[in-house]
């Protein structure tokens, strides 16, 4: 990984000229021919330690800094595709591990605006292709932008932005319907999983047990959702209606405790004469 020394300098000066940090080289580029000024992008070889498991691969990944926030994937590869086959252009708002992506990138959702200045992985198919693409330094100013492929920048790009931020419903609904049978696709799955595996030891002799269970229940119907509901609704009228008031409170303390000492005396009266009638009277 790139020392956070540079990574740091990197992104706050924007390195427009000058000399690069230790271990990266400078490519000097620009994104208009009547551009005076020249950009610098830092590039050196990708390094991970040894078993590491990435998507980057060793030796065939050439890390960018000092990547401007106008410069696509597109861009880079166009830049650096003189250099050998590129195979894939991922641009990051800070390096990282570069794990492994399994879930297919979608257009409409999981979307990450990244802001100022980002860092690049280029991979390429040869490794003498992160060599070459280290020699450009020797060349001139590099023109990324050109009337083919040009580099929207200022007004030009927010505009882009805006109509690339309209969805299109029939491209979304594609999208969402694809995603939706994928879904039922792996519940299917599981579920035939689950039905084959039930009542099965396994090999401690263990039997899983399930939520099913022998009987299911049945779905509610309508009907009975309904006089659930209503019941649920009469037990928290009778809850809110019930000693509204801190007075009404008070009463019925008062005449629930009048109550118990009216049925205690009651029951003194009851012992007594329980007592009386038990007295032995032989004659």
């Amino acid at each position: 990984a790139p020392p956070p020394r540079a990574e740091k300098m990197a992104a706050a000066t924007g390195l427009a000229a000058g000399a690069a940090p230790p271990g990266y080289t400078a490519l000097a580029v620009k994104f208009a021919e009547r551009q005076r000024s020249h950009h610098c992008l830092l590039v050196k070889e990708h390094q991970v330690r040894e078993g590491a498991d990435t998507a980057y691969p060793p030796r065939r990944t050439l890390f960018v800094l000092n990547v401007p926030p106008y410069c696509g994937p597109d861009s880079l590869s166009r830049l650096f595709s003189r250099c050998g086959h590129v195979q894939s252009v991922d641009i990051c708002d800070k390096p990282g591990p570069g794990e492994k992506k399994d879930k297919r990138a979608s257009k409409f959702f999981d979307h990450k605006t990244l802001k100022g200045f980002q860092v690049a992985y280029v991979v390429f198919r040869k490794p003498a292709a992160v060599q070459a693409a280290k020699a450009l330094s020797q060349e001139g100013p590099l023109l990324i932008s050109t009337e083919s492929h040009p580099v929207k920048t200022g007004i030009s790009k927010w505009i882009a932005s805006y109509e690339a931020s309209i969805v299109d419903p029939k491209e979304l609904k594609a999208e969402v319907d694809a995603y939706m049978q994928d879904y039922d696709k792996k519940m299917a799955e599981e579920e035939a999983k689950a039905a084959k595996e039930e009542g099965v030891p396994d090999e401690e002799g263990w039997v899983k047990v399930t939520r099913k269970g022998r009987k299911p229940g049945l779905p509610r119907t309508e009907a009975a959702n309904l006089r659930v509901l209503e019941k649920e609704k009469q037990k928290r009228a009778r809850k809110e209606l019930l000693n509204f008031y801190a007075w009404q409170h008070r009463e019925t303390k008062r005449e629930h405790i009048a109550q118990l000492r009216k049925k205690f005396e009651e029951d003194k009266q009851r012992i007594a004469l329980m007592r009386a009638q038990r007295k032995f009277r032989p004659y």
